[in-house]
């Protein structure tokens, strides 16, 4: 069986550029042989953290959500797609509010996704990564992994300031594939 590959699309567009380039790894990952499930998170019903701190507690999250579904498959992923658009300077509300979720994934042996293989995906309406604030949402993504204790296996970033604009950049979209392909491989 191949290596199992979640990909999270936190755009509200679902044809939006970040979105294009998750079903492009997601193509990848497939190509490798992995099985390739995708989530787009605007579409969930996920709730903010209330930080009653039960999870560290019982180890179950009481939020009553659509996170539910998700903790067992985080928990059994080999590797993990987050594609986001890139607003007001970060990560968009929607993927920041998934991962915000992820502290019920915290035990005393460690968080949950640790070990595990994470893909990010980001694109911006700027022709920089610094003045779009893209290297703030890879700063925090970095920052995220290294306290989880997961390796962060590519980072595809680029411009596109109008729906579609991806595909106008075949480099960008190989880059996406890519990333897939290596996340979707057998080790």
């Amino acid at each position: 069986m191949g290596k199992r590959v979640l990909i999270f699309k936190g755009s509200p567009r679902e044809k939006g550029n970040s979105s294009i380039l998750a079903d492009r790894a997601a193509e990848g990952a497939c190509a490798a042989g992995a099985e390739v499930e995708t989530f787009s998170l605007h579409l969930m019903d996920i709730h903010p953290c209330d930080a009653c701190d039960t999870c560290h507690e019982t180890g179950v999250c009481v939020l009553k959500d659509d996170m539910q579904l998700l903790y067992p498959k985080l928990s059994e992923a080999d590797a993990i797609v987050i594609a986001c658009p890139i607003y007001w300077f970060t990560i968009n509300a929607q993927t920041k509010l998934f991962i915000d979720r992820w502290y019920a994934l915290e035990s005393s042996q460690g968080n949950t996704l640790k070990g595990k293989q994470f893909g990010i995906l980001l694109t911006y309406g700027d022709t920089d990564p610094y003045s779009s604030g893209a290297i703030n949402a890879m700063r925090t993504f970095q920052d995220m992994m290294r306290y989880i204790g997961a390796e962060i296996s590519g980072i595809v970033y680029g411009t596109a300031m109008d729906v579609g604009d991806v595909q106008k950049q075949p480099e960008l979209m190989a880059r996406a594939y890519k990333l897939g392909e290596k996340l979707g491989k057998d080790s």
